[in-house]
């Protein structure tokens, strides 16, 4: 019960406050969609629609406080609006039980949906900011508690995200901490106080660590390219090069000597009996897709006995365990094309904001956020290209907020022009006072 309360309290003080201001509401659905705080009560506490109440007083705020006013449509939100009317069609034809084609198409279409009242929510860099540190704090809730797990118990012990959430498992919840990593570094190099900063710090050390505890080999390859691109992105390469070397030393040293043969195995994949079965599950899907080419044959196809036995009647039902092969095989290939033009779309939107950006210090902010979502979304593409996060909500809220920061960086960019043009006419008329 006194958990319960202890959830309970503050969470219906944000939707009270969420009926006057919106981004209240947003503020608390991302808190229960991405942490799953719920998880962690016992009972029927844990199976009350958190999600739904925050949405549901989001919505009354909006009506309350007129926003938002517009509906920006940059070309991730015409892509989103493409895939959700991709996967609508496709429930029309799904070979899953019903149960399970509702459940994932409800679970889908809500999250696209809440990130498109978001992307028109978020009109400002204090609303921006809002948003990151949630998604930092829901998700580093965990890098955090599982990395200082990691150091007492030596690494000896698998690091878990929250039960039944998209981040249950120990892979997936790796690929998350690595998204959440970059966003932390963003944070960091905007904190106003000293504290903060050393906070944000420290969180990053310790996440790191909780990666490396995962034990997912997906995970250390991730990793490995996002550190890649950090360091690509970073100002002083030597530094970071240094930085980088004696912190993964430190945390790869410190792990068992089972941590280290497991992640051996990555240069013996084909004598990898994981490795083999998620080659096989991928063809699978890629089976399923060549009978459906246009619809797919519904979400978790490959682990419905149903659908994999009808093309494939030895297979074993499981998980795709791939972003891509999964939205294949459960889509088709319309909705893949679609899905991967979005994920490739957020990756150079990101790069055009800090392009764009670059040598205004106004907006020297939007350099390093477009740097870091960049690094993100890398995360994303290359952890998930191992796992089953086709459809995980707080990936299409990172999507947003990257065009959130374009939009805000085109509003800025004849301010921030205006305000330069005085300046450097005041520059002429002085040297040419100067010559006279």
């Amino acid at each position: 019960m006194l958990h319960l309360l202890a959830l309970a309290v503050p969470f219906l003080i944000l939707l009270g406050m969420a009926m006057v201001r919106p981004m209240v509401g947003v503020i608390a659905f991302d808190w229960i969609s991405l942490m799953n705080p719920q998880q962690d009560l016992f009972g029927t506490g844990a199976h009350l629609p958190w999600a739904l109440g925050a949405a549901l007083a989001t919505v009354i705020g909006c009506l309350v406080a007129h926003e938002p006013r517009r509906f920006p449509m940059t070309s991730t939100q015409v892509l989103i609006v493409a895939f959700a009317g991709l996967i609508t069609f496709n429930t029309l034809f799904a070979l899953v039980p019903a149960s399970v084609e509702s459940h994932g198409y409800i679970q889908l279409i809500k999250s696209l949906g809440f990130a498109m009242l978001v992307g028109a929510l978020v009109t400002s860099r204090r609303r921006l900011h809002a948003v990151l540190w949630i998604m930092v704090i829901s998700i580093g809730y965990y890098g955090v508690r599982g990395g200082g797990f990691a150091l007492l118990t030596g690494g000896k012990d698998h690091v878990y995200g929250p039960p039944n959430s998209f981040i249950a498992d120990n892979n997936q919840l790796a690929v998350a901490l690595l998204m959440t990593i970059p966003l932390m570094n963003y944070l960091r190099l905007h904190a106003a106080h000293r504290a903060v900063r050393t906070g944000l710090l420290a969180s990053m050390v310790l996440t790191l660590f909780a990666v490396v505890a995962t034990y997912s080999r997906g995970g250390l390859i991730a990793l490995a390219a996002m550190v890649a691109r950090l360091w690509w992105n970073s100002r002083n390469r030597l530094t970071s090069f240094l930085l980088f070397g004696i912190v993964m030393a430190t945390a790869i040293s410190f792990m068992p000597a089972d941590w280290k043969a497991r992640m051996f195995t990555i240069l013996h994949f084909h004598h990898s009996n994981s490795a083999n079965e998620r080659m096989t599950v991928w063809r699978d899907a890629f089976g399923i897709a060549l009978h459906n080419p246009l619809t797919g044959g519904g979400f978790q196809a490959t682990a419905m006995p149903g659908v994999i036995h009808r093309y494939f009647p030895m297979a074993q039902q499981r998980a795709t365990h791939s972003i891509w092969f999964e939205v294949l095989g459960d889509q088709g290939f319309p909705a893949l094309f679609v899905w991967i033009a979005l994920n490739l779309n957020g990756l150079f939107m990101a790069r055009r904001v800090a392009r764009r950006a670059r040598g205004n210090p106004a907006l020297a902010w939007l350099v390093d956020f477009g740097r870091m979502t960049e690094v993100s979304i890398i995360a994303f593409m290359v952890g998930g290209s191992f796992l089953s996060l086709g459809y995980y909500d707080y990936f299409y809220m990172l999507l947003i907020l990257v065009s959130s920061a374009l939009v805000l960086l085109r509003a800025e960019l004849p301010r921030v022009a205006a305000e330069a043009a005085p300046a450097a006419a005041r520059g002429w008329r002085a040297r040419g006072a100067v010559a006279q």
